[in-house]
């Protein structure tokens, strides 16, 4: 399986969920030092494959998946978590600023869906999502996640093969609260094995 976008947070728990089930583990993120955060957090039984790319950086990140596919040939699993997740009102941010976070929150995840798709014959292709509803102190990322929705049924569409779904997080991710990250990794295990066949999970 492949984590694009992972984090110290759930990325690396669902990474965790995964890996205790056999699962060869690569990990997708814009820097060096969370990729080593997180391939520690997994333990030396892991075997896991690293690469940096920013999601919004097309040629990067195709780079980074075509090199795990022929590392490891094509992933039986697929979670898009990258995210920017800011404060701000209509009108707050300028048009490049709303691209920005626009191109992280939706645009890498057509992206990563345009390469592996097509070459999965099963498993599942997973977003994470969030805002179940969209706030007006949260326009980007309420515009983000409204978006992710939308591509989930595009993609369900295009092709009958993968599960595809988000799972929406309706609230800040912490260890030991309603959104601990192990507890929603549980979600994406779910809609892996198609214990769960819905198209959204939501949790919160």
């Amino acid at each position: 399986m492949i984590i694009v976008g992972v984090g110290p947070g759930l990325g690396t728990a669902v990474a965790r969920r995964f890996a205790r089930e056999g699962f060869v583990v690569g990990l997708i993120a814009r820097s060096e030092a969370t990729l080593t955060t997180a391939a520690a957090a997994l333990g030396d039984d892991v075997t896991t494959w690293t690469r940096t790319a920013d999601a919004t950086d097309e040629a990067a990140l195709k780079d980074a998946l075509a090199a795990f596919v022929g590392t490891h040939g094509v992933p039986d699993a697929v979670v898009y978590n990258a995210a920017i997740i800011r404060q701000d009102e209509p009108g707050e941010l300028d048009q490049a600023a709303m691209l920005d976070t626009y191109a992280v929150n939706v645009v890498g995840a057509i992206t990563t869906a345009g390469v592996l798709l097509p070459r999965m014959t099963g498993g599942s292709f997973v977003i994470t999502s969030g805002m179940p509803t969209p706030l007006p102190g949260l326009t980007s990322l309420s515009l983000g996640k409204v978006g992710v929705r939308g591509l989930v049924e595009i993609l369900t569409g295009w092709q009958d093969r993968v599960h595809v779904a988000s799972v929406t997080v309706g609230g800040p991710v912490a260890s030991g609260t309603d959104y601990d990250p192990d507890e929603i990794a549980e979600h994406y295990w779910r809609l892996h094995t198609r214990e769960v066949t819905d198209h959204e999970v939501r949790h919160g």
